[in-house]
């Protein structure tokens, strides 16, 4: 039998929309696990690196990473995670408007998880969001958050 453990997700979104939507999301598929949400990505570094304002927030276990943000775009973001030795762990989902075939790529060469673009309907939305939960929840073994390397 599978244990259910809740985690910790990270969401990067600037659009207060989305975020809605994936707040949403998360309470009407009755997710449990913790959505954290910043707006930018320098915000998000700060996050992951328990810098000023962030300094007591938890490793995430996953992240919902959108690529269009002010101050830092996601694609930073995401080299930036990536090339530290303590946060490249964490799995990060592109979760973002663009299908452009050179963001996928990027986002790919830049070592991303999973690529998704954000369906408009909100009933797909919301099954998108149920399937990655699922995935990253309930298949995937993720690292305990407090095991670092």
């Amino acid at each position: 039998m599978t244990e259910y453990r809740f985690i910790d997700v990270l969401l990067v979104e600037d659009d207060p929309g989305d975020v809605l939507l994936t707040k949403e999301a998360f309470e009407h598929n009755k997710v449990q696990n913790k959505l954290h949400v910043v707006s930018d990505g320098e915000q998000a570094m700060a996050f992951l690196r328990n810098e000023g304002e962030y300094a007591d927030t938890p490793r995430p276990d996953l992240i919902l990473l959108d690529l269009n943000l002010p101050r830092k775009d996601g694609r930073e973001v995401l080299e930036d995670i990536k090339a530290d030795a303590t946060l490249r762990s964490i799995p990060v989902v592109v979760l973002t408007t663009s299908e452009a075939e050179e963001d996928i790529l990027r986002s790919y060469h830049l070592h991303a998880n999973a690529y998704v673009a954000k369906p408009v309907d909100f009933d797909q939305f919301i099954k998108v969001v149920r399937q990655i939960d699922d995935f990253f929840v309930s298949v995937v073994k993720l690292p305990r958050t407090d095991q670092r390397p």
